[in-house]
C-alpha cells in the first residue's frame, strides 16, 4: 500500500530534506556540525554521474513487516518512474543471502545500491568491492556500520522514535490507568538492527527517571537491552517471552503497561495478555502497519509511531538523481560516527499515532482513513 504523507509529518519536510537535514539529529548520537565540507565527503561517489537510465540496486532485509513490503513495491515503482532501472532484492533476514546480492548487482552494473542491511555491521566487505567498482551506496532505515564504503544514510530519527515511544507509554499509562505507580515490561527489537538498542535508549531516556521515582516498576528487573531484545524481530518470539512474564510475575498483579518496538510485537502482546486473561495494558508500537492502526481505533492497541515509507523512498532517490547528475549529495548538518567515518544523515521526523489523532495524522491518506471506521 502507498502510504500518503502525513498530515502532521509536512508535505515540505521532504522538499527542505533536499537541502538539508532535520537538526534533531544529536538526539540520536549523530554529530550537528558546521557541515561545510559534507559535499566533499560524497565527491568520489558522484564523480562524472552515470547514465540517466542506469541500474538501481536496493538490498531490503525482508518483507516480514508492512514497511519493508511498501519499500520493496515503492522502490521498484518509482525508480522506474525517475527512470532508472531497479533491480530490487531481499534477503529473508539472513547475511550470506543480502552479502551474495549485493555481489550480484555489482556485477550486473548498479551504478548505485540502496542498502537496508540485515545486520549493520557485517557488509563492510562486499561495500568495499562495490566501492572500489565506483558504485555510490546509501543506507536505508539503519545505519551501516565499520566501513568507510558508505556515502549516505536516510532514516528517521532512531532516538527520536525511542523517545516518542516512551512518553506515549507515560502518556497512555495516565490516560488509560488512572494515577500510578505502574507495573509495567519493556521489550526491544532484534539485537542485529542497529537501531533497535537506539529506538530503546531513547524510550529509557524518558521511562529511567520514573522507574527510578517509582512510578514505574518493572516487575520482572528486566530493564536492559539483552534482557528485553527480541531476536530477528520475530512475533512469536515476543510472543512467548510475554507468556513467560505473565506466568513468571503476574499471577497476582496486573500489568499496566508495555514498550514494545513495532506493532507486530504489540499485537503479539496484547495476544499473549488476552490469552491470560488479563486487563489490556497500554502498548506502544512502531510503523502504522494497517493492523493496528485498526486495533488503536479500537481501543486495544494505544498507539504506534508513524515513519512513512513513501518519505524514505522520496528521500533516497533524491540522492541517487543527484549522484546521476554528477553532483555532490545536498549538505546535511547532521553526521553519524560508524566506527570508521562520520556518515552524512539524512533524517526525517517520525510523529506518535494516537486514537486521538489518528485522523489528523492520515488526512491526506485516503486508504488509511478507511480503516479509521
Amino acid at each position: 500500500m502507498r502510504n500518503k504523507t502525513l498530515g502532521i509529518v509536512a508535505a515540505s519536510a521532504a522538499a527542505a530534506l533536499a537541502l538539508t537535514a532535520c537538526s534533531g539529529g544529536g538526539r540520536d548520537g549523530a554529530s550537528t556540525n558546521d557541515q561545510s565540507g559534507t559535499e566533499g565527503q560524497s565527491g568520489a561517489a558522484s564523480a562524472g554521474g552515470f547514465d540517466a537510465n542506469a541500474t538501481i540496486g536496493v538490498a531490503l532485509p525482508w518483507l516480514g513487516t508492512q514497511n519493508w513490503k511498501e519499500a520493496e513495491q515503492m522502490f521498484g515503482d518509482d525508480l522506474k518512474a525517475a527512470g532508472f532501472t531497479p533491480l530490487v532484492q531481499t534477503a529473508d533476514q539472513k547475511v550470506p543471502q543480502q552479502q551474495q546480492q549485493i555481489e550480484a548487482m555489482i556485477e550486473q552494473g548498479a551504478k548505485a545500491i540502496v542498502v537496508a542491511p540485515v545486520d549493520g555491521t557485517q557488509l563492510g566487505s562486499v561495500l568495499d568491492k562495490a566501492k572500489a567498482a565506483g558504485v555510490a551506496i546509501i543506507g536505508y532505515d539503519r545505519l551501516i556500520e565499520n566501513t568507510a564504503s558508505v556515502d549516505a544514510v536516510v532514516q528517521f530519527g532512531s532516538i527520536r522514535t525511542g523517545e516518542l515511544q516512551g512518553q506515549s507509554l507515560l502518556d497512555g499509562l495516565k490516560a488509560k490507568k488512572g494515577n500510578g505507580p505502574y507495573n509495567i515490561e519493556l521489550f526491544a527489537g532484534g539485537p542485529a538492527d542497529p537501531n533497535a538498542p537506539k529506538f530503546f535508549e531513547g524510550a529509557m531516556k524518558v521511562l529511567q527517571p520514573k522507574i527510578d521515582d517509582g512510578t514505574l516498576t518493572v516487575v520482572s528487573g528486566q530493564t536492559d537491552f539483552t534482557q528485553a531484545a527480541t531476536p530477528d524481530w520475530d512475533n512469536a518470539k515476543a510472543q512467548a517471552r510475554m507468556d513467560s512474564l505473565i506466568s513468571g510475575f503476574y499471577a497476582d498483579k496486573k500489568i499496566d503497561g508495555v514498550l514494545s518496538p513495532n506493532d507486530g510485537i504489540a499485537r503479539a502482546i496484547l495476544t499473549s495478555v488476552e490469552q491470560a486473561g488479563q486487563e489490556l495494558p497500554v502498548v506502544t508500537g512502531l510503523d502504522a502497519e494497517n493492523e493496528s492502526v485498526v486495533s488503536i481505533w479500537q481501543g486495544k492497541q494505544y498507539s504506534t509511531v508513524a515513519k512513512p515509507t513513501e518519505d524514505l523512498v522520496k528521500q533516497t532517490i533524491t540522492l541517487i538523481q543527484a549522484l546521476q547528475k554528477g553532483e555532490a549529495l545536498p549538505a546535511t548538518d547532521v553526521t553519524e560516527n560508524n566506527g570508521k567515518i562520520d556518515v552524512p544523515i539524512y533524517q526525517l521526523d517520525p510523529v506518535v499515532v494516537t486514537k486521538e489523532n489518528a485522523k489528523e495524522v492520515f488526512a491526506n491518506d485516503p486508504s488509511r482513513l478507511d480503516l479509521l471506521k
